[in-house]
């Protein structure tokens, strides 16, 4: 007999979703997939041309994957809208509608991401053998933003110790790196100094592996937009959403804690850790409450430690100081 242990955080449809939508959970998808396909049309010839989509696709942009029992925040999805129209990639500008105006130019079919450091095995892969397309399941998280804002968002995709643990990490990998492509032709916002280039984000391994880390191809029931990270993109709900490093090209397993962009940028400010912690202020601003985009302008809603996900994460934390280790 098989017993399944469900973790707290997994819930219902029912459980964060108005039952008016749950029931028409499919409709919406179909409208929500067809808004996204118009945001990121263009973004790859093989889609414009009618034949597949990259990236095992469907030829409408479409994903198949699994609607599982992972629904972990409370409140209604963000319309799709301002998922794809309000961002923050500054490669392509630091104005919150920039990516959805200029991110079509980036080039994301083929894609290749280079694994190295302390693994059995590295190289350089596609992106089709690092996500097993045939496995993806819905999974919907909230992203808090360090500039008090949040969406809720249902992302496609897969648990990221599903693609780490196939390199096989040895003992000296304490650590994992990520990189976002980089190109100035493509890249308008890179011609300018902004940050450090090429953006850098990292976690300790074992964060990398909790149950709640999860690399996105996809949301609405599409291939992502390129403006929300395609082809891939990191999602760590319990920290903000910078951390969420957007289209990936380099995973390294590392024994030292890595450069982060935001980090280098401005130290006292954004930490390595950047765990959502409403009880330490940004030095310009009170992290206490967010606004929810998409919901009006006066919409707020009080900020949770860790995003609301302590249950699963508090642990990773135990005995660390966590207005030092922000």
């Amino acid at each position: 007999m098989l017993i399944r242990n469900t973790p707290s955080w997994q819930l219902t449809d029912k459980d964060v979703t108005p039952e008016h939508l749950y029931l028409n959970r499919r409709s919406i998808m179909a409208a929500g997939g067809a808004l996204a396909a118009t945001a990121f049309a263009g973004a790859c010839s093989a889609q414009d041309s009618g034949e597949a989509a990259p990236h095992t696709a469907n030829a409408d942009g479409s994903l198949n994957y699994a609607t599982t029992d992972y629904r972990i925040t409370d409140g209604d999805l963000t319309p799709v809208e301002a998922v794809t129209g309000y961002n923050n990639f500054y490669e392509f500008g630091t104005g919150k509608d920039d990516p959805a105006r200029y991110a079509d130019a980036m080039t994301t079919d083929p894609w290749s991401v280079e694994v190295t450091g302390h693994a059995a095995r590295t190289g350089t892969f596609a992106v089709e053998d690092l996500v097993d397309f045939s496995a993806l399941e819905e999974r919907i998280y909230r992203l808090r933003c360090v500039e008090a804002w949040s969406m809720v968002i249902p992302w496609i995709g897969v648990p990221l110790s599903s693609i780490l643990n196939r390199f096989e990490p040895t003992s000296d990998a304490r650590y994992v790196a990520f990189e976002t492509y980089l190109n100035r032709e493509e890249m308008r916002g890179v011609r300018f100094p902004v940050l450090d280039w090429p953006y850098r984000e990292g976690l300790r391994l074992d964060e990398a592996m909790n149950p709640l880390a999860f690399m996105a191809v996809g949301l609405y029931g599409n291939v992502l937009p390129n403006q929300n990270g395609a082809p891939m993109r990191l999602v760590v709900p319990w920290k903000y959403g910078f951390k969420s490093i957007k289209s990936i090209v380099r995973i390294s397993f590392v024994s030292e804690e890595p450069v982060t962009t935001w980090k280098q940028s401005a130290p006292r400010e954004y930490g390595f850790y950047s765990n959502v912690n409403p009880e330490r202020s940004h030095p310009r601003w009170s992290q206490a409450s967010e606004r929810i985009i998409g919901a009006g302008p006066f919409a707020r809603r009080d900020t949770e430690m860790f995003n609301g996900y302590g249950e699963a994460v508090a642990d990773l934390y135990a005995g660390m100081d966590l207005n030092e280790n922000y």
